[in-house]
């Protein structure tokens, strides 16, 4: 187990937005979170990360490595952010600034962790590389890529640091079927290679069926219903999980069977 998430609550006031939530990933899984929007998904990934606003307050206990990362001070987390958990997030443009080129970025990125001046140049072009991009777009800024390759630079960036937790929120939605599954591909090899758990935040029942380990439904900020992809697919019991996929597009045969292996 990599990640333990205890009786989590998310709150706005006196509003709940996430209510003591319970789950666990283990090393290498791809876990899927699903459920539709204002299901309380993102509240819950960003109190994982303390990326909460202000106006939001997060109870519970997040457990990563034995400690309660909700208890982390500012600097200890802004350390383990990017180290140990790292995420990619459906506005990926929100990830670079125009101003600053992609090897400037990640440089910077690289500088926050403490490494070496020179190991930075090598990394940014092994980050690159893997996620199909040479080393001349490290050049580039943010506005000269396309939107894949804008992608696959965020992607790059998320991983740099080969973090135990990835954490991809919606990372797809914006992206038509064909770039989501070559997207999502991409992550499922850097997956095997790293060997990094996934915590993917989707309403998309196509890829949690191609994808996942397990599955976690979420409705009205509670777990409704969790556990293998086998059993959530095939033999779903709460009547939202069912409505969920009953209303989710056409699943290819193909894939269908895959999730049976």
């Amino acid at each position: 187990m990599i990640l333990a998430i205890e009786d989590l609550t998310v709150s706005h006031g006196e509003k709940i937005i996430v209510d003591k939530v319970s789950l666990t990933i283990d090393k290498g899984e791809w876990f899927a979170l699903v459920g539709q929007s204002g299901s309380g998904k993102t509240m819950l990934s960003q109190a994982v990360g303390q990326l909460l606003g202000p106006n939001l307050k997060a109870s519970g206990r997040v457990m990563y490595e034995g400690d309660n990362v909700l208890e982390h001070p500012k600097e200890k987390m802004n350390q383990l952010r990017g180290k140990a958990i790292s995420y990619i997030f459906q506005d990926y443009h929100g990830s670079f600034t125009p101003f600053l080129t992609i090897q400037q970025h990640m440089e910077e990125y690289l500088q926050t962790h403490s490494v070496q001046k020179a190991q930075r140049k090598e990394m940014i072009r092994e980050a690159l590389e893997s996620v199909g991009l040479d080393a001349s777009f490290a050049k580039r800024y943010s506005f000269q890529l396309s939107g894949g390759q804008l992608q696959r630079a965020s992607i790059a960036l998320a991983l740099l640091l080969e973090p135990d937790i990835l954490i991809a929120d919606e990372a797809t939605t914006a992206l038509d079927s064909v770039s989501a599954h070559r997207i999502l591909s991409l992550l499922q090899e850097l997956q095997q290679k790293t060997g990094c758990a996934i915590l993917f935040i989707t309403h998309d029942w196509r890829h949690v069926v191609r994808y996942s380990d397990k599955i976690a439904v979420m409705k009205d900020g509670k777990i409704i219903e969790s556990g293998t992809k086998q059993k959530l697919v095939h033999q779903p019991e709460h009547a939202y999980t069912k409505q969920l996929i009953q209303a989710a597009p056409t699943l290819p045969m193909r894939v269908m069977e895959v999730s049976k292996s």
